[in-house]
């Protein structure tokens, strides 16, 4: 996907914005599901099985959808995603009965993967030194809207009703869409993409992880960094809840306020990753990790200075964990120009099942051994990223803003050898006609080094 009209500031945030409206509506249900219960008169568990209607409708979303970004123009995509879930929203809030919020829920997270496309397009946009910033810019819109929502989801739902935040949710979407159709500048797929059949299409990402090693290092880092996020606070909801402490839910929901701060340091990490690349970048964060293991360790001793060291320990694992997530997809865009989308496909599906398999973990460990374990696991999950982390260290690199070199990515300025032409796409059409292998003409500018070089059009 090719297109390098520069993006002003008041684009990225537009940008971020949208990231924060996606994600949220991916989260806002969970502080509603008391309400959904009361208003439709179904008992707390059926209720919050909306939720995961919800997350399996987005799972299919970015296994079936969001690899679509690298072969239909992004503009149409995000109109196309936000009209969708704005009219899913509005649905779900004139739901009937449980049923049809069901269905609605479904089709909400299934479309709300606007958050995916942008950031793929996002880094075809800006200069490989720019691409770092915007990535922590467009997180930092994500983490908001995931913080945002639940409060006032809350909030509205308390005042109006369950079927308010629902009906705010959809306009926001839908005024989205129309801003979106004039704001975004259009981008020009691949043309081999295009090419390729959707069923090899969306073998695609599990391809990728298999031929490119930078992937693959990414996403193993990642996926333990998430699941380690995952694993604490699995865990600290068990021992806030528990006899150690005694607490009800509403504190592990104050204690989660802390990611609060990420919104800040993600900026900030992507200009430190385009300053050092993202492998130093990445070390520092997953010992940052490490460290927040050792530090939340200190909350199983119970009481006022436990509760500090739980706080101190989710915020330094918070930060470090969304950090370490702005070095690894400056990375990973690096790697194909021409296939962000199934890039970020295959990255983020990483990282969610890291995540699912740390929360899992978390569960068993801390009823068999306690809280202590379950440190013990994040510091483990830290140390097996850094030993990949090293391992992979490579030639690899990607242009510093003084125009030099520096070790954490491929290149995008390097020249493209000619073995390299013939791109995945290229290969999957080859072997699905059955056709003599034989060098395939590529359009200037649209070799491993052009797939992402600047085209003015609008």
């Amino acid at each position: 996907m090719t297109s390098r009209s520069e993006p002003g500031r008041g684009l990225v945030l537009l940008l971020a914005v949208t990231c924060a409206v996606a994600v949220g509506n991916l989260y806002f249900p969970q502080a509603v599901g008391p309400l959904v219960a009361e208003g439709l008169g179904t008992d707390a568990a059926a209720a919050a099985s909306v939720v995961t209607a919800t997350q399996i409708g987005y799972t299919a979303g970015m296994v079936l959808l969001v690899p679509l970004g690298d072969r239909i123009r992004h503009r149409t995509l995000l109109v196309v995603f936000l009209s969708l879930s704005g009219l899913a929203l509005l649905a779900a809030g004139c739901a009937p009965a449980l049923g049809p919020l069901l269905a609605a829920s479904g089709l909400v997270g299934l479309t709300t993967v606007a958050a995916q496309v942008v950031a793929p397009m996002a880094a075809g946009m800006v200069a490989p030194e720019r691409r770092g910033a915007v990535l922590g810019t467009l997180l930092s819109g994500s983490t908001g809207g995931m913080l945002l929502s639940r409060t006032l989801g809350g909030v509205l739902g308390d005042r109006l009703g369950w079927r308010a935040p629902y009906l705010v949710a959809a306009a926001l979407a839908l005024l989205l869409a129309g801003v979106l159709a004039y704001a975004v500048p259009v981008t020009r797929p691949s043309p081999q993409a295009g090419r390729v059949p959707y069923r090899l299409f969306l073998l695609e990402p599990l391809r990728l992880l298999r031929t490119e090693p930078e992937l693959r290092r990414s996403s193993f880092c990642q996926a333990m960094a998430f699941g380690a996020f995952s694993a604490a606070w699995t865990g600290a909801a068990l021992l806030l809840t528990g006899p150690a402490y005694g607490l009800g839910a509403s504190a592990v929901g104050l204690l989660a306020l802390v990611g609060a701060v990420t919104m800040l340091c993600t900026p900030y990490a992507g200009r430190l990753v385009d300053r050092h690349g993202p492998g130093p970048v990445n070390g520092v964060c997953l010992l940052g990790v490490l460290a927040a293991a050792a530090v939340l360790a200190g909350g199983g001793t119970g009481g006022t200075g436990g509760l500090v060291a739980l706080g101190a320990g989710t915020l330094l694992l918070d930060v470090a964990m969304q950090c370490g997530s702005v070095a690894n997809q400056a990375r990973v865009y690096a790697v194909r120009p021409d296939a962000r989308s199934r890039l970020g496909t295959a990255y983020m599906t990483c990282a969610y099942l890291g995540g699912t398999a740390g929360s899992w973990a978390a569960v068993q460990l801390y009823a068999a051994f306690g809280w202590g374990s379950v440190c013990g696991l994040i510091a483990l999950m830290a140390g097996a990223a850094l030993v990949r982390l090293r391992r992979g260290s490579g030639p690899a690199e990607i242009p510093s803003r003084n125009g030099h070199t520096r070790a954490g990515a491929p290149s995008e300025k390097q020249e493209a050898d000619p073995d390299d032409a013939k791109t995945t796409d290229e290969r999957l059409l080859s072997a699905k006609t059955a056709a003599t292998p034989t060098a395939i003409d590529i359009p200037a500018g649209t070799g491993p080094r052009g797939l992402g070089c600047p085209t003015r059009s609008r």
